[in-house]
């Protein structure tokens, strides 16, 4: 049965209508009118140089590189210190304006769009890296600091920090999504790496999460705000300071690569190295077309079948231990033979390889886009997932080669689409939120590391269920009353 509109229902809906378009044109010229009010306070905090109206410039920030459009900013301000983001940020709660944190813009869920307009904070100017304690295997840097920034400042120090998204993302904003990547299942996510935090908060007060200038390597002192703050998104608080854990480089490093009949054997072959109590540090699982796609962008010649790309780490003894447990491991599950990359070149490509899979995945159909799906569950219900999702891709008509971290149950489907095909579109949203169902119905999660953003919003309440969202909506309502820290984002009901 269809339901037809009355011409008074009509009337209805357009007064409506025209009543929510009012509303947003007041809002947004009173939003203006504050923008006006503050810039000269502005000015007076970072410098001419240090405001940008510009339509480029707001551009450029209101955008990642996710499928989400670009939402761009009032305005875009460049602060150089903790002291100029909290005026800053005392000026913008005094006059209602959101506030919308930006690193490096490398986020994939559409973090950065200031979807009730206002301030964009530029962190890129505080880029010092401080207090350095190689003997503690600790660092503090300020947001600014890239992760291949901080891994050249730390080269002749024996240490290095782990946690490899693939972008060269802003430390501070990988602590802001909680990121991860290929080697968390040896050295754990972002979560798992911070140690404190400072951070701003909408008022303009600055709080550190353990206690101004702590970095024990434990503690189990009171609530545990890091992690709070960590994979906030920006909806807390700005975060202008992260103390991490660092590690000693290992005395050796190789990689291999292995191919398998089956999915199953690929994900069978990865519990058994985990439950040998191997320590392995990455290892990635790429289904045959994205290995296919993978060999033709970075000519490789790996065979088109399910593989898993291997790096053990530790000392040349301890390595060969790990590399024969492992590679009998994968025999008996039927797997090729290791192919070896022992120098560092060979395996930097292997892994700019890997990393590249996103560009790969794009060639497949020059012209096309790429978005990246993010679930993950629990390892005994990967294969499981994975055949299900390429059977849905089959019969969806999409592309979409499969790349994961299968030691961690997360993966993604690299979804190469039409940007003029809108049919295709909605086929790509379907399938979306298929997936992210499918892992939930799992024992998973919708995103297992590139965070809710704007996207996921209804799934994490299905995720989470209602009362775990009204303790969310707490405490964003406490730490940010007016709703100006990046609003829209994590929680449906914060934003627009």
């Amino acid at each position: 049965m269809f339901f037809v509109m009355t011409p008074s229902r009509r009337l209805l809906s357009l007064r409506r209508s025209l009543v929510q378009c009012r509303g947003v044109s007041v809002e947004n010229k009173g939003r203006k009118a504050a923008v006006d009010r503050v810039l000269s306070a502005f000015r007076s905090i970072c410098g001419d140089d240090g405001v940008s109206l510009g339509e480029a410039i707001r551009e450029q920030h209101g955008k990642d590189e996710s499928v989400h459009r670009c939402r761009p900013p009032d305005v875009v301000v460049f602060p150089h210190c903790v002291e100029e983001v909290s005026a800053l940020a005392k000026v913008c709660h005094d006059n209602n304006l959101p506030i919308i944190p930006f690193g490096t813009g490398t986020g994939l869920e559409g973090g950065v769009g200031a979807v009730k307009g206002g301030v964009c904070f530029s962190l890129r100017n505080m880029e010092q890296i401080l207090d350095l304690h190689p003997e503690d295997f600790d660092v503090t840097v300020e947001p600014g600091v890239t992760r291949k920034a901080l891994n050249a400042h730390l080269r002749d120090t024996g240490l290095w920090f782990p946690v490899d998204p693939g972008a060269d993302a802003s430390l501070c904003g990988m602590a802001s999504t909680s990121a991860s990547g290929t080697n968390a299942v040896r050295y754990g996510t972002m979560r798992e790496n911070v140690m404190n935090l400072e951070v701003v908060l909408s008022d303009g007060t600055v709080i550190h999460t353990a206690g101004k200038g702590r970095r024990p390597r434990k503690t189990s002192a009171g609530y545990n705000l890091t992690n709070l703050f960590v994979g906030s998104e920006g909806t807390l608080g700005i975060i202008t300071k992260t103390t991490l854990r660092l590690y000693g480089v290992p005395e050796a490093m190789v990689s291999a690569v292995c191919s398998f009949p089956s999915v199953q054997a690929a994900v069978d072959s990865t519990v058994q190295i985990l439950q040998a109590g191997i320590p392995i540090a990455r290892i990635e699982f790429l289904d045959d077309v994205m290995i296919d796609a993978c060999n033709k962008f970075s000519s490789l010649s790996y065979p088109v079948a399910p593989t898993l790309f291997l790096e053990f780490h530790g000392s040349e003894r301890s390595l060969e231990e790990q590399v024969t447990t492992a590679e009998e491991i994968t025999q008996s599950n039927e797997g090729s033979d290791f192919q070896w990359a022992r120098d560092t070149e060979t395996r930097n490509r292997l892994w700019k390889a890997r990393h590249d899979a996103w560009y790969a995945a794009q060639a497949l159909k020059p012209g096309s886009k790429a978005y990246s799906t993010d679930v993950c569950v629990p390892l005994s219900r990967l294969p499981q997932i994975i055949v299900e999702t390429k059977k849905d891709l089959l019969e969806s008509r999409l592309t979409g080669p499969i790349a994961g971290h299968v030691g961690d149950g997360n993966f993604h489907c690299l979804m190469v689409v039409d940007p003029d095909d809108l049919d295709e579109q909605h086929r790509v949203h379907l399938f979306a939120e298929r997936l992210a169902r499918r892992a939930l119905a799992l024992d998973g999660t919708c995103t297992g590391e590139h965070g809710v953003g704007l996207g996921k919003r209804a799934l994490l309440c299905e995720e989470v269920g209602p009362l775990a969202i009204q303790v969310m909506q707490g405490l964003k309502d406490s730490l940010d009353p007016k709703n100006l820290m990046n609003p829209g984002k994590i929680l449906l009901n914060g934003g627009f």
